[in-house]
């Protein structure tokens, strides 16, 4: 008796990870310039974000999206490309996506096991990078990995370190004091009247890198700041009849633009019913998501409204970063950021944003830069760095055109067009879901 009740037990546990653990296809027949990457699993907080994560953290470009949710299920079909604008034909690529996607993670921690995390936010300002990793060189600490952003006049980092003299994490409570106390004085600088902060935390449990980085900016309540005049276009409507708040977003298309969003989105607490991506030929990428509150509820005020509207700008502008990309390969060694941010700074350029790793004896790092004030940096200026940094690595130089957004709403377009939006791409929205069979009505 006791052996078939344990049995029974063991065929429900089966029973519940068969229902629970996504089932994931992978299709290059379907479409002629994509792969269909189709995920089906049971609905919970966050689910969406771990595919999108997963596509993201491979540079797939997202051409088209279809999410629906059907009771306590969700259905999600992204069409894909790799980073030549291509279908995925590589085989191990493919096991690695169904591998991934099936598996049940529920934070997306990345980032190599032995470091010890800074995190790091305050006022921006030209050199204030080139200060930070000075310290950190001075402080006999190894930088393995770093991003960085800034954002109307904010900066917040994610830098990685190890002990420089033993290669291990820095457990030295004493050591970390005097790194923090260090850093919290150079991001405070002389004229920030706000908290600034420097946190550490040892690895292990460190949500993923560039979700962090939204939450720290979001905590940080950047979007609150006076930001570029064209800003992407967002707007708000509730559909009242079947207790959805419907954001459209329209803006430049560009690689993890829908993870930016679901992101912001989850760490607001609001959970993604259904949604829409579509790109075309000029690289503009129109969304719409129906969305509620964790509890049920649609957008209740016009204050949410626009706290809504303002945070998805913020988190779209975040990675958009303006300036020329410089591209540093380079042998690791200690100070090498040191020197290398020194150099900019001494050239009159400011870093927009950074991406720093490390594989053995190998530094790769990617900066965006401009001139102090902001604008487009000075070609002569670049040409010096260049020449100065040639000397200990290869500094590969792209002058890429600056993204551009859709003019700024006023207050009158985004009544009329959300409106807009509302009855031509929602109608859309559930006339492809209905198509796909992933909602029982399109009316």
């Amino acid at each position: 008796m006791m052996e078939c009740k344990k049995a029974s037990l063991d065929e429900y546990e089966k029973l519940v990870i068969r229902m629970n653990t996504p089932r994931v296809v992978i299709d290059n027949a379907v479409c002629v310039t994509s792969t269909l990457v189709k995920v089906d699993s049971a609905r919970k907080h966050g689910v969406l974000l771990e595919a999108v994560q997963v596509l993201a953290d491979l540079n797939l470009s997202i051409r088209k999206a279809y999410i629906s949710s059907d009771g306590r299920w969700f259905m999600d079909v992204f069409h894909v490309t790799d980073e030549n604008g291509e279908k995925l034909e590589d085989e191990s690529l493919i096991a690695y996506i169904q591998q991934t996607l099936c598996a049940t993670s529920t934070d997306g921690s990345d980032g190599e096991e032995g470091l010890t995390v800074l995190e790091l936010t305050g006022t921006d300002r030209p050199g204030l990078l080139s200060e930070v990793f000075a310290v950190l060189a001075d402080l006999q600490c190894d930088v393995a990995e770093a991003k960085v952003w800034t954002h109307n006049g904010r900066i917040a980092s994610l830098i990685r370190v190890r002990d420089g003299d033993s290669g291990s994490p820095i457990e030295d409570s004493v050591k970390i004091d005097r790194i923090e106390a260090r850093l919290k004085n150079v991001l405070k600088g002389d004229h920030d009247v706000r908290s600034s902060a420097a946190r550490t935390a040892v690895s292990g449990g460190v949500t993923h890198a560039e979700r962090r980085l939204h939450q720290i900016m979001f905590s940080d309540r950047d979007y609150e700041r006076a930001a570029a005049a064209a800003r992407p276009s967002v707007s708000v409507q509730n559909w009242v009849e079947r207790g959805y708040s419907i954001v459209n977003v329209q803006c430049r298309d560009r690689r993890k633009l829908l993870f930016d969003i679901v992101c912001t989105l989850t760490d607001m607490e609001y959970v993604v019913f259904h949604a829409t991506l579509d790109t075309d030929d000029d690289k503009q990428a129109r969304m719409e998501f129906y969305i509620r509150h964790a509890d049920g509820s649609p957008i209740s005020s016009e204050a949410e409204r626009q706290r809504v509207i303002q945070c998805l700008q913020a988190a779209i502008e975040r990675r958009a970063s303006e300036g020329v990309r410089l591209e540093l390969c380079a042998l690791d060694r200690q100070g090498l950021l040191s020197d290398v941010t020194r150099i900019f700074r001494e050239n009159g350029l400011s870093v927009t944003r950074a991406e720093v790793s490390t594989a053995g004896d190998s530094a790769r790092n990617v900066f965006y830069v401009t001139d102090a004030a902001g604008h487009p940096a000075d070609p002569n200026s670049i040409e010096a760095v260049r020449q100065r940094i040639g000397g200990f690595g290869s500094l590969e130089v792209n002058y890429d055109p600056k993204l551009t957004y859709r003019r700024p709403q006023t207050d009158a377009d985004e009544t009329a067009g959300g409106s807009v939006g509302l009855f031509s791409l929602g109608s859309l929205v559930r006339r492809n879901l209905y198509n796909l069979g992933l909602i029982r009505s399109c009316s």
